[in-house]
């Protein structure tokens, strides 16, 4: 066998064994660490974010580490999940707890690393949990060094190496020194990258016969071969223990492949040539070159191309906040690789919209929502109903109680969804959020125009604090054939919302209304239609677009301009603007096209049964029956619509 040659017919590309932790990561660029106030949290570790990379870019990949039996165990391994990643070997270890990592952005070149792993959940991966028949269903098998640094994680590395070794699954070390994690450096000088130490240059030795291909800087090969300050004396004393092919990673220089003979100079190695890109924080960036290196490979590329794609990847990340989520998608590659590209990666909108939408993510092919986001309307049916306004938030928890009804009636798990706001509908949108539905919230001032924000002067200051699942919705009364100061102010007002969402990074859901007084009689559908090219002629790719019923043309028309503007786009809703039942049956049956995929009604469903509640007409009870009700109607009916046009196609 050579030393790169991966078996075919196993059920996973790669599995990645070692570091599993939460990233802490300062979101203030440019001061010390002790000076840092807020902190964004992500999957880190060096083998989770590699085993991430990996299944974003399209590897069956899998995970074998060991987490806390805690909150932070469970992000990781849904996080993991969440993108593909296999976690069946991830062990719950029910005494230790999860190992966190504090990271800094001083400049470009200053990352200070607090490591929080005291007896922590990873280095304590029980050896006798690691399957056989698990490792040999592999075709690869990457470890990183951390995980020989002390006895248990070794043994744990051994068992899996020998029965990698047992299967024919290739080995690979991503040597990732952390000479901290060695002890061999106070606790708080963790960014660190060097210390010669012949105890570690001797306990990587030792492993190094076990592995077909080892992947370092050059300071790790270093380390690695044991001759402080000479690369090829270093990769010469490695070369003497092991016949591993060697990838040396030379940062924008790019990286060096010596299969065989160590060269007598590095240079004269096999080299493929970096990216040049300003980097934001290069931590992650060797990560998400083993990645996309390990995936070029297993699918069969030459070192060249593999090589190529790894440095692609790791330019990408070095631009930008986190390590994993910043691993690109094979969209974004191939934007990259397109010839297209803007020379700066942050300043690259089509790379930065690509990044957001090809990344996997809730699929919502069908969504029956119930709107009761209003506050206006609330106020003016208390007012009607003679009722004080403190019962609002009672009777929206209610209504929460017959989506809940109807999504139990009509089967609408991943299906289902509402729109709540935050002040009157504060209580039934916490309770709403976590529970795997579209949730959505309005941030607009109700009927204003031009377009105002609700509670707020900066919008980018209120959405950090918002659950990230929450889709910023924003309903704006707009036509391009308003007055130009008038236009000019609403599109400014929506360039705030668009740059605020893609900083906080919610979904954002428009919802466009063309003002009757500037919308002549029969021009409703080609005033939106309009609207939308200008809308994206401005830059703006929302995730979610809410509109009225529209003609069958209109419809057809829409999806061509969504195709052409934004594939991404994650569909069209349909509104219900206080309509009745069977008008909005009739209009779900002329949106045949499946970018609609469904809809959002408010008003038509619990109007009436909400002021008779408020007037103490009926009780808690028959209020959500009926509005349960209605709300079921609404949902046979646009179910009835798609199976008919299942029929007609």
């Amino acid at each position: 066998m050579g030393p790169l040659n991966f078996p075919d017919g196993r059920r996973f590309d790669l599995s990645c064994l070692g570091r599993l932790a939460v990233d802490l990561y300062a979101q203030q660029v440019g001061c010390p660490l002790e000076d840092a106030t807020s902190f964004a949290k992500y999957l880190g570790g060096s083998s989770a974010n590699i085993a991430f990379g990996a299944a974003r870019l399209g590897l069956r990949a899998a995970m074998l580490s060991r987490v806390g039996d805690e909150q932070m165990g469970r992000f990781l391994v849904q996080t993991l999940q969440k993108e593909g990643c296999d976690t069946s070997q991830v062990q719950v270890d029910p005494q230790r707890l999860t190992a966190l990592v504090l990271l800094g952005l001083k400049d470009r070149d200053t990352f200070p690393l607090l490591f929080y792993r005291e007896n922590c959940a990873d280095m304590a991966l029980d050896p006798a949990l690691i399957r056989e028949e698990f490792i040999a269903s592999c075709r690869a098998l990457l470890i990183t060094g951390t995980h020989l640094s002390q006895p248990t994680v070794r043994a744990a590395s051994s068992t899996a190496l020998g029965y990698a070794g047992k299967h024919g699954v290739v080995r690979v070390l991503d040597i990732d020194y952390r000479p901290v994690l060695w002890g061999l450096t106070r606790r708080g000088e963790g960014e660190n990258r060097f210390v010669a130490d012949a105890r570690v240059t001797a306990s990587l030795q030792a492993m190094l016969p076990q592995f077909e291909l080892l992947i370092g800087t050059e300071e790790e090969f270093l380390i690695a071969g044991g001759v402080p300050g000479d690369l090829i004396a270093s990769l010469q004393r490695v070369r003497a223990v092991t016949q591993a092919a060697m990838v040396v990673k030379r940062g924008a220089l790019g990286c060096a492949f010596v299969p065989g003979d160590v060269p007598a100079r590095v240079e004269d190695a096999l080299t493929v040539q970096g990216e040049r890109v300003e980097v934001l924080n290069v931590l992650g960036a060797g990560d998400a070159f083993a990645a996309g290196l390990m995936t070029g490979l297993l699918n069969g590329q030459s070192f060249e191309e593999a090589a190529r794609l790894a440095n692609a990847c790791g330019a990408i990340v070095v631009s930008r906040h986190a390590c994993a989520p910043a691993m690109p998608t094979p969209a974004e590659l191939k934007h990259w690789f397109s010839g297209n590209r803007h020379p700066k990666v942050d300043a690259d909108r089509v790379l930065a919209h690509l990044h957001r939408s090809t990344a996997p993510r809730p699929a919502w092919d069908e969504l029956n929502v119930m709107a009761f986001d209003h506050r206006s309307q609330f106020l003016e049916l208390a007012r009607e109903a003679g009722a004080p306004a403190t019962r609002l938030p009672a009777l929206k928890k209610l209504l929460l109680r017959a989506a809940e009804q109807v999504e139990r009636s009509r089967a609408l798990a991943g299906k289902v969804g509402v729109l709540i706001d935050g002040q009157l509908g504060e209580d039934a949108l916490h309770a709403a959020t976590g529970r795997g539905w579209w949730v959505g919230r309005p941030v607009e001032l109700p009927g204003s125009r031009p377009l105002r924000f609700d509670g707020t002067l900066s919008l980018g200051s209120q959405l950090p604090h918002w659950p990230r699942e929450q889709v910023i919705k924003c309903l704006v009364h707009y036509h391009p054939d308003d007055a130009v100061d008038l236009r000019l102010e609403q599109e400014a007002r929506l360039a705030e919302l668009w740059e605020a969402t893609r900083e906080s990074g919610h979904e954002l859901l428009l919802e466009i209304i063309p003002p009757r007084e500037v919308t002549a009689p029969g021009t409703a559908d080609a005033a939106l239609l309009r609207s939308i090219k200008r809308l994206y002629n401005l830059g703006f790719k929302p995730e979610w677009w809410k509109l009225a019923p529209m003609a069958p043309a209109g419809w057809a028309a829409l999806a061509a301009l969504i195709g052409e503007r934004d594939p991404h786009c994650r569909g069209v809703v349909i509104l219900g603007l206080n309509q009745p039942l069977e008008v909005l049956a009739a209009g779900f049956a002329q949106a045949a096209h499946p970018i609609v995929k469904g809809f959002m009604v408010g008003r038509t469903l619990w109007a009436g049964p909400s002021l008779r509640w408020l007037k103490g007409e009926i009780d808690d009870a028959t209020l959500v029956d009926e509005t349960a009700r209605n709300f079921a109607t609404l949902v046979d009916a646009w179910r009835a619509s798609r199976k008919s046009m299942k029929v007609a196609a």
